[in-house]
């Protein structure tokens, strides 16, 4: 097989597709030194034909493939969908529409938590992928023949697993589960870097306005300069380091030297003053304008009833055969444990109807957990 290389190729192929009601899709992309993705390579399939798209072929240009992920009456079979289409929105400004993720459907099906494409195939059609150019350099050329067969090897594949998942969701009345889920994908926010925002992700322990003040503003100077240098987050500044400047806020080149976590005479270059501009901002900001710090509610027996908590999942999840993960994280356990009204997904849709009404009759002694002939049961108490 070929790989396509022009626009007349591309644009011909996905008029073909487009007269499908699914086609299977799949990246393959470098993002190792780079802060956005380098497209290398797409491949789709439909159930007449497969095909590899050279992206990076001289001239070419993409746009056809962007209207058939625009085609809202085609659907986009991935695998962990998240970060395929994170290239999409990074190079064409829009999200593939609509869209099923396998590996979502798999959790959903309890194939267990996040597993991985390989394993998902090997289990649904007994094959056994070829994983020698997993970690191959794509945007090298020209493409070798294994290359190619590999890549259109894992959007055929796909297509059987995509058919026999939405088929058992289909028999176990579990399709609008998984349609929950692809909203979270499809929603641009998932995919918007804002250095607005850049903190939320961070792990810190920030317990003061002003820490969170500097937190907020350096996280944000580190995500502009990482774009703006195309390079990742961690060549700019780590996590640590972020949170440890939030915590000290060193605001003269004297105490930003100080720290052990930044190499010796880094506060006198370029980035150093940037930082410490940043740190003045976050220092002077209004406290008023900052976002709450969340702060668990201390309650009595809270991780006794979190560990309760963990055991009543992990029985729903087998019951049911669904993956834990996908009805409830230890994060969204800890809120419940604390408040009956917590604005987590385990309170909401059929992830309340499954586990988060028998979560909270558990924490409020309207339920128990027993041992029945080795396995654990839930009684309702009168």
């Amino acid at each position: 097989m070929e790989p396509i290389t022009t626009t007349e190729a591309l644009a011909a192929v996905c008029d073909r597709m487009a007269t499908h009601p699914f086609v299977t899709v799949d990246t393959e992309f470098l993002r190792e030194s780079t802060y956005y993705p380098l497209l290398c390579v797409a491949q789709m399939a439909s159930r007449d034909e497969a095909v590899v798209i050279d992206t990076l072929a001289e001239g070419i240009d993409l746009s056809p493939f962007w209207a058939l992920m625009a085609d809202d009456k085609v659907l986009k079979v991935f695998h962990a969908a998240r970060q395929d289409i994170e290239i999409v929105w990074h190079m064409a400004s829009l999200i593939p529409t609509p869209i099923f993720d396998t590996q979502v459907a798999a959790m959903v099906l309890g194939y267990g938590d996040a597993i991985s494409y390989d394993q998902l195939v090997q289990r649904i059609t007994g094959d056994n992928l070829d994983k020698s150019h997993r970690f191959t350099d794509w945007s090298r050329r020209p493409l070798t023949p294994a290359q190619t067969y590999y890549a259109v090897s894992d959007v055929t594949h796909l297509r059987d697993v995509y058919l026999a998942l939405s088929d058992d969701l289909a028999k176990r009345g579990r399709t609008n589960w998984v349609d929950e889920e692809m909203e979270i994908l499809t929603s641009p926010s998932t995919y918007r870097s804002d250095p607005e925002t850049a903190w939320e992700r961070l792990k810190s322990r920030v317990r003061k306005p002003k820490e969170l003040a500097v937190l907020i503003e350096v996280a944000a100077w580190r995500e502009r300069e990482a774009q703006a240098r195309d390079v990742p987050r961690g060549r700019v500044l780590k996590d640590d380091v972020i949170g440890e400047i939030a915590l000290q806020a060193p605001t003269t080149a004297e105490r930003l030297a100080s720290l052990r976590s930044l190499p010796k005479g880094f506060e006198r270059s370029r980035w150093g003053q940037d930082i410490l501009e940043a740190i003045k901002a976050g220092v002077a900001r209004d406290p008023k304008t900052l976002p709450p710090i969340e702060r668990h509610r201390p309650m009595a027996n809270g991780s006794a009833t979190v560990e309760l908590l963990k055991v009543l999942l992990r029985m729903t999840a087998e019951r049911h055969g669904v993956a834990a993960k996908v009805i409830a994280t230890v994060d969204d356990l800890e809120h419940i444990a604390a408040d009956d009204e917590a604005d987590v997904r385990a309170l909401k849709g059929w992830r309340r109807e499954l586990f988060g009404e028998k979560a909270l009759a558990l924490k409020h002694g309207r339920l128990s957990l027993a041992v029945e002939r080795g396995r654990v049961v839930a009684i309702e108490r009168e």
